[in-house]
């Protein structure tokens, strides 16, 4: 056994351990921190496989920004731990089924002969210390470009689904109004008032005293 195949079989216990943590643990902000552990394992698996690329955008993407931001959330927000315990069983054998389908999906695809190193697509003539990031980019945007603008418009209909769903408007908030507040003129805001000065008012007090 090589350095790479010890590698590769560390980290994949690690990943394993990790996820089933995320999926066992009760406490919200503990689950989120095994789940960055998964990732971490996840891209230095990738490494291993000269998938540098994946590797540093799911640390930079996953790590680095959305769980960073989940796990704001959820030390911002108070979690009802007990209620979340709740109904942990009753779930318990969908999960499973579940877990099961995935590690049978994974066996197929990892015994599958398209799936293998071999079967990867390779420039001729180079060696194996070609980029990877490149040849990923020329299939992405040549071999899959349609699929990969169809994904971007799904994408793209979502975020725009979910704010018109979450969109409610508030009769107590008080809203900005652009273009009347560009079509504002000086006499809509602007009064002038005439009004005596505080000197003649003293005088006149003074005055009136005496």
């Amino acid at each position: 056994m090589t350095f790479l195949d010890f590698a590769f079989y560390a980290f994949s216990a690690i990943l394993i351990f990790a996820a089933f943590m995320v999926v066992t643990i009760r406490n919200p902000v503990r689950a989120a921190l095994f789940l960055v552990l998964a990732f971490f394992s996840a891209a230095c698996i990738w490494i291993t496989l000269e998938a540098e690329f994946l590797a540093i955008v799911l640390v930079l993407v996953y790590v680095g920004a959305v769980m960073v931001l989940f796990l704001f959330v959820v030390m911002m927000l108070d979690v009802n731990l007990v209620q979340l315990r709740e109904g942990f069983g009753k779930y318990l054998p969908v999960g499973a089924l579940v877990a099961l389908l995935l590690v049978a999906e994974m066996v197929i695809i990892l015994n599958a002969k398209v799936f293998g190193p071999e079967a990867l697509p390779r420039p001729a003539g180079q060696s194996a210390d070609y980029s990877n990031t490149k040849e990923l980019g020329e299939i992405l945007y040549t071999q899959y470009a349609y699929p990969f603008e169809i994904a971007a418009i799904i994408l793209l209909v979502a975020i725009i689904a979910a704010i018109s769903l979450t969109l409610r408007r508030r009769p107590q908030t008080r809203y900005q109004k652009p273009h009347k507040q560009v079509a504002v003129k000086k006499a809509d805001r602007l009064r002038v008032v005439s009004m005596k000065s505080e000197r003649q008012e003293a005088d006149s007090d003074g005055a009136a005293a005496k």
